[in-house]
């Protein structure tokens, strides 16, 4: 027989993926740089090591000397080229300089055009999570219609626990929009 339990569990377990959809979204938004130098921009990067793609925090330290500077100490200098390769091919628009011991970045101030490609680099990041959050109340869903269907639970239970769904899908959606907000302002703030 279907419980509470279950229900709870549906919704917990929706809840927590759609949780989980909203901090990628937001670790996302921390790789678009701004005007400020801020090592997280390099998340995304990754170096070809020895033939592995390896993201380029496990290859270096990174360190951020000022708000126009980022380092990149290579823990193995013989791959400081590989790193520059990855840097320069990477959606950073940023030209590495290195002295064969490590790489500096210098992170000019972004001009309105770049805003602008940076603001619409967030709009995809945001509507990735977005759709990532409907594929979620989708899944959650079919979950709600399967159980009514084996005739565990009511037209009324199933139409009530869908709403919750679709209450859930709002409230992150929301969040998301949110983020998306603050993090445009950022970009586009000179």
């Amino acid at each position: 027989q279907w419980s509470m339990q279950a229900e709870v569990g549906i919704k917990k377990e929706t809840a927590e993926r759609m949780a989980k959809s909203v901090d990628s979204v937001r670790a996302n938004f921390n790789t678009i740089r701004t005007g400020r130098a801020n090592a997280s921009i390099l998340d995304r990067v990754v170096v070809s090591y020895y033939g592995t793609e390896t993201p380029l925090k496990q290859l270096a330290s990174i360190g951020v000397p000022s708000s126009s500077t980022l380092t990149i100490e290579p823990y193995d200098k013989s791959c400081i080229r590989d790193i520059e390769r990855a840097l320069m091919e990477s959606d950073l628009g940023l030209t590495p300089n290195s002295d064969g011991q490590m790489i500096r970045l210098a992170i000019p101030p972004l001009t309105q055009e770049r805003r602008k490609e940076l603001a619409k680099q967030i709009k995809a990041l945001a509507e990735e999570g977005r759709v990532a959050l409907r594929n979620i109340r989708r899944d959650a869903v079919e979950q709600v219609k399967k159980i009514e269907k084996e005739g565990d639970i009511g037209k009324d239970q199933s139409k009530d626990l869908q709403d919750e769904i679709q209450k859930l899908t709002n409230k992150y959606s929301k969040i998301i929009d949110e983020d998306l907000a603050s993090k445009e302002k950022e970009v586009m703030k000179v």
